[in-house]
């Protein structure tokens, strides 16, 4: 039995499933921002897809390759699959960067406005969020920025295939 065909479809299947809706955590971080009486809603949904559907089919993306890679015989030092070491290196930054410094950096957030501020002085105007929060959220969006480059950069290689 051919397994290439699974693995394939398997592998596609589970980068739109992992990282389709990663594309959206700007759009949600920006309605919370727009909105920060939802801003803990926005990170807590955000958190949730990443811990809960990103993060292990990532892994999961890594399986299906290394399974294709075995059943389909390609070898990495072979200097017209160049394309495939730089996209796997990517990969290998990318599931770092996410799980040791992008997926902490939510849950910080996450309970950094999970109780709401204590009330104004009377008279006094409400402040604004606190400093360490609004630089937590400046490096969650540099963070996104980063591995949505590098998500797109991935995927591109794995469609065109350099010199393949």
């Amino acid at each position: 039995m051919n397994l290439f065909p699974w693995l394939l479809w398997l592998h596609i299947f589970g980068a739109i499933l992992a990282f389709g809706p990663t594309y959206v955590f700007s759009l949600i971080g920006g309605m919370g921002a727009r909105e920060p009486m939802h801003g803990n809603f926005a990170l807590r949904i955000t958190e949730k897809i990443e811990r809960g559907m990103t993060l292990p089919l990532a892994v999961v993306q890594g399986i299906t390759g290394l399974g294709l890679l075995l059943v389909s015989g390609r070898n990495l030092t072979d200097s017209h699959n160049y394309w495939l070491g730089v996209a796997i290196v990517l990969y290998v930054i990318a599931l770092s960067f996410s799980y040791f410094v992008q997926a902490p950096r939510l849950v910080k957030a996450v309970e950094m406005t999970s109780t709401p501020p204590p009330p104004p002085a009377p008279g006094a105007a409400p402040a604004g969020p606190p400093p360490a929060l609004m630089a937590l959220l400046g490096q969650i969006r540099q963070g996104g920025m980063l591995l949505g480059i590098l998500v797109t950069i991935i995927i591109f290689l794995m469609i065109v295939k350099p010199l393949s």
